[in-house]
């Protein structure tokens, strides 16, 4: 009876044990195309700033992050540089970067640099369905905890418009109007992103191929609230429209 038992166990926890390891080595590939995007300031203090994530793609001297990471402009007074941060801990390889494409209306943008990582394989232009499990891995409060990528695994909630009307019309932004006449789908997850993340690859946790990124995050009350106080629902541009901004380079 007790061999029986033990056998018993083993067989419900060995396929277990299986898919751990199956995500681990997924993680594993993931994670040497996952780069900080900032700015660097010699004459700066502090001198390197991480201002959000980006991953690899193309010949992998591609690196794709969202437009708003990259949005401000330079300051033409002072010595300052886009860059991406390769690497882990507080020694992180600086690669200087130029943004040679960007989707603004997608929340979307392509740096060069003259390093190359691994690339990333992205997904197909098919919508995910709602319930699959993805992950993403980036760099959660990056200006605080530093260049540690972290993953988190949640799931695709919804494929929902880009913007959703206000309760009052009042609080309804001449942008938010534009998008409202063209609004284009993105995915509601379930799962919790932090300020650092925009930019970061959601995957497929099976095949580790890219089909999102994560854009933005829902917040209950104020920015402060999104540290102290998470919504757990975070929003991802999916694959397709990246797809579109790459054709235009070739």
């Amino acid at each position: 009876m007790k061999r029986t038992l033990f056998v018993f166990l083993i067989l419900i926890f060995a396929p277990l044990t299986q898919a751990a390891s199956g995500f681990e080595t997924i993680v594993a590939k993931i994670k040497p195309s996952v780069v900080g995007v900032g700015i660097s300031d010699p004459m700066g203090s502090p001198r390197n700033v991480l201002q959000g994530t980006g991953f690899a793609v193309g010949d992998g001297t591609l690196i794709v992050t969202n437009f708003h990471v990259v949005e401000k402009a330079l300051d033409p007074e002072s010595y300052q540089q886009r860059v991406v941060f390769i690497g882990i801990g507080e020694s992180p390889k600086i690669s200087p970067a130029e943004i040679i494409k960007t989707d603004p209306g997608h929340d979307l943008a392509i740096l060069k640099i003259k390093d190359s990582l691994p690339p990333l394989t992205l997904a197909d232009d098919t919508y995910l369905p709602d319930g699959r499990d993805v992950a993403f891995t980036g760099f959660p409060i990056g200006a605080i905890l530093g260049l540690y990528p972290a993953t988190h695994r949640g799931m695709i909630a919804a494929l929902t418009p880009v913007v959703i009307p206000s309760a009052n019309a009042q609080q309804l932004s001449i942008q938010m109007m534009k998008r409202l006449k063209e609004p284009f789908m993105v995915y509601q997850m379930d799962a919790t992103a932090y300020p650092g993340n925009s930019g970061s690859p959601v995957y497929d946790i099976n095949s580790g191929e890219v089909v999102a990124l994560i854009n933005k995050v829902f917040v209950k009350e104020s920015k402060e609230a999104a540290l102290s106080a998470p919504s757990g629902i975070s929003y991802s541009i999916p694959v397709k429209y990246l797809h579109a901004l790459m054709a235009e380079l070739e």
